[in-house]
């Protein structure tokens, strides 16, 4: 195993994924970036190869155990010490309740809970072994309440911040820091911007979430000091209604 310090972004999609895994890179650590999408992976990770970084794609499906256990066991093996675990899929997925079937739902609560507790445990598993490590949940408005037309969402997001919960709970006076932050407004994605009918007068006045801004906060929590840890964050523009 290497001596270098990696953060894994898990759901590194191309905009708070890649803005996260961006950010850390800055503070020389190695990235690894992991989605469902082969292509689309190793693009984020030859971008940021291109602008001097270390980085790495990796194809995953996050509901897989066998490919989560294998893909930390691979990192850890050939590439660097796993510092930092940012687990960032979404499955924002709107439809009624009597539309929602059991498929649907399951699906869903797969990527936005399941997952979730699958990545948090192994990066557990590694951290214990050191005594030491972050782990950093994405959450969203969902997380906190439950909206209409997104009762599978909400129960999954509300899932995933009980497990962040708990997991800080428990590894918090192991030296492992698990933080979950709260996304509380529309974030300056492609489908944002092709979908949101205020786009552009809400971005004009900074009422649009930037990615780069947001990955700040993750990279804060990652460096904040043992003796003032934030387990939540919530973050929303100055004009949202909250």
């Amino acid at each position: 195993m290497q001596n270098n310090k990696v953060v894994l972004v898990v759901g590194a999609g191309d905009a708070i994924g890649s803005a996260i895994a961006t950010e850390f890179a800055k503070k020389g650590l190695t990235v690894c970036l992991a989605r469902r999408s082969a292509d689309a992976v190793q693009s984020y990770a030859e971008t940021l190869r291109s602008d001097g970084f270390d980085a790495h794609g990796f194809p995953l499906d996050a509901r897989n155990e066998e490919q989560v256990i294998a893909l930390f066991d691979k990192i850890e093996r050939e590439i660097g010490t796993i510092e930092v675990v940012v687990f960032n899929i979404g499955a924002n997925v709107p439809m009624g309740i009597v539309e929602t079937s059991a498929k649907k739902f399951f699906k869903i609560w797969e990527m936005a809970c399941f997952s979730g507790f699958l990545v948090g445990r192994e990066a557990a598993r590694k951290m214990l072994e050191r005594k030491r490590g972050t782990i950093l949940f994405t959450g969203a408005t969902a997380s906190v309440r439950g909206g209409a037309m997104f009762a599978a969402f909400a129960s999954a997001k509300h899932g995933l911040r009980s497990l962040a919960q708990s997991m800080a709970r428990e590894l918090g006076p192991k030296n492992i820091h698990v933080a979950h932050v709260i996304i509380d407004g529309a974030v300056d994605t492609q489908w944002i911007r092709e979908n949101h009918p205020d786009f552009e007068s809400l971005n004009a006045q900074e009422g649009i979430v930037k990615p780069n801004e947001l990955a700040q906060n993750y990279v804060m929590l990652y460096e904040q000091p043992r003796s003032a840890w934030t387990f939540e964050l919530d973050i929303r523009p100055w004009v949202e209604k909250w």
